[in-house]
């Protein structure tokens, strides 16, 4: 009864998302509808989606509940890549195509692939993959706070604008440029569920299973870095959406993968509807970056849960 409560609501809270906000002149009703807020909310719930099944596999396969893309270095590649665009200026293509999206996809999925090199080693253990996220993080981190010292004013302000992460879109471009990335990272994880599933005892009880626990986590690595840099490259990096997520459903329907990684998604693209909706009303006459209200929500939620389960 709970999966189908929390479903009902989500898919409520999805189909008035575009109604939330200023009101609609008679002339602009239909513009402002169907070619702003509609494909605002499907690409929140893309990204929502994507991003919070990653976090709830990455959580499942290294046995980290504070496991999330970042852990493996995808948001910060993605961060570099991006900054690198902004400071040399080129903020579109010849041929039109953002630029900064192509750089900050190329820098994700730059890191995501040696992280997953690595997990792809007969003798690495999961905490040897951890180990080396974090330092790939820290690495394109460095290199990123070196191009922002070299930077102007302008281009500065252009990456904090970036960085705060966003999902203004104007028509259905951007959906369709995100949806077969989105598409092929849900499909490929969510087959994954069975053998995640087996992970919850450990490595070495999968492996004892017949789980092949090399090639799980490498297609899980890889699979998650490609929706990833998909979303970050497209809306800036989006935080603590794939965090918060997987612990609210967790807590709520059960730790077992085959409800929890489905439940992630229709709850990770409700929520990110929301707050994206949200972010219209907070302040009269202005947006705010769905980023900024992310993190207001995340982090003391975030706190919350892990302090109730202490207790």
């Amino acid at each position: 009864m709970k999966v189908w409560i929390l479903l009902a609501v989500c898919l409520a809270a999805c189909a008035v998302a575009p109604f939330i906000g200023p009101g609609f002149t008679a002339d602009s009703a239909d513009f402002v509808l169907w070619q702003l807020r509609v494909p605002r909310t499907l690409m929140a719930m893309l990204v929502g989606g994507t991003l919070s099944l990653v976090g709830a596999v990455y959580q499942s396969l290294f046995a980290n509940p504070l496991a999330a893309p970042s852990t493996v270095g995808t948001t910060a590649g993605a961060t570099l890549g991006a900054l690198v665009a902004i400071i040399l200026g080129a903020r579109l293509a010849p041929s039109g195509f953002p630029f900064i999206t192509a750089a900050a996809f190329v820098g994700a999925m730059g890191v995501s692939l040696v992280v997953a090199a690595i997990a792809a080693g007969r003798r690495v253990r999961m905490n040897d993959v951890v180990l080396a996220g974090i330092a790939c993080s820290m690495a394109a981190g460095a290199l990123s706070t070196g191009l922002q010292f070299t930077a102007d004013s302008a281009e500065l302000t252009a990456a904090l604008r970036w960085s705060l992460g966003h999902l203004p879109q104007v028509g259905y471009t951007g959906v369709l440029l995100l949806t077969p990335f989105a598409a092929v990272t849900l499909v490929g994880l969510l087959a994954l569920t069975r053998a995640l599933e087996v992970f919850i005892a450990g490595e070495d009880h999968a492996e004892s299973q017949g789980v092949p626990v090399r090639r799980v986590r490498t297609v899980a690595i890889g699979l998650g870095a490609l929706g990833v840099a998909a979303c970050v490259a497209w809306c800036g990096p989006i935080a603590f959406v794939e965090l918060i997520v997987p612990h609210v459903v967790r807590r709520t329907l059960g730790v077992s993968r085959r409800v929890l990684l489905p439940g992630s998604v229709v709850v990770g693209a409700a929520f990110l509807a929301l707050c994206d909706a949200s972010a219209r009303l907070i302040l009269p006459g202005r947006e705010l970056p769905v980023g900024v209200v992310t993190a207001a929500l995340g982090a003391p939620l975030l706190v919350s849960l892990v302090a109730r389960a202490r207790s």
